[in-house]
């Protein structure tokens, strides 16, 4: 038998790391553009409207706590699924 044969049968490979961090990393650039979106958002309704900042920044922080969470669960996904 050739050397990459008897590789392959020696050590099984376990790739789910792996995957679940390129899975993590992919899951990761939406609640980054998120964040993003949100507070240029912001930005651009104070900007318009000065009176109405509060109100915004309540409504930006309350959006960006929510996008937020969407990574954190992202995180423990990929713990769940890299320890599998």
């Amino acid at each position: 038998m050739s050397s990459i044969v008897l590789a392959q049968a020696a050590a099984p490979a376990n790739i789910n790391a792996g995957l679940a961090a390129i899975g993590y990393g992919l899951g990761a650039i939406g609640p980054g553009i998120g964040v993003g979106l949100i507070f240029a958002a912001v930005i651009n309704g104070t900007a318009r409207q000065p009176e109405a900042q509060g109100k915004l920044q309540g409504i930006g922080f309350s959006t960006f706590v929510l996008t937020e969470v969407l990574a954190l669960i992202g995180i423990v996904i990929y713990f769940i699924a890299s320890a599998a």
